[in-house]
């Protein structure tokens, strides 16, 4: 029987840390970097994590070519 436990922080909140200290990566990277934290992580609850970061307006992602995409925190 497999029992998930929840996270202290939420995917969002690593995300923005990772974010302020990068300033922006390309969405493969930040999934490996959530991955060593998340195991559990998949790609759907990265593009939803930031789906809701950027209408909230805390990040801004844009196209790279196909399949790559660039994830930049918002300028205040």
């Amino acid at each position: 029987m497999s029992v998930k436990t929840w996270k202290v922080h939420p995917i969002h909140t690593t995300v923005a840390e990772i974010l302020e200290k990068k300033e922006s990566l390309t969405d493969v990277e930040l999934f490996d970097m959530l991955k060593e934290i998340y195991r559990d992580i998949g790609y759907n609850d990265l593009n939803r994590t930031l789906m809701q970061m950027e209408v909230a307006g805390k990040i801004h992602v844009s196209t790279l070519k196909k399949g790559r995409r660039l994830v930049e925190v918002r300028k205040r």
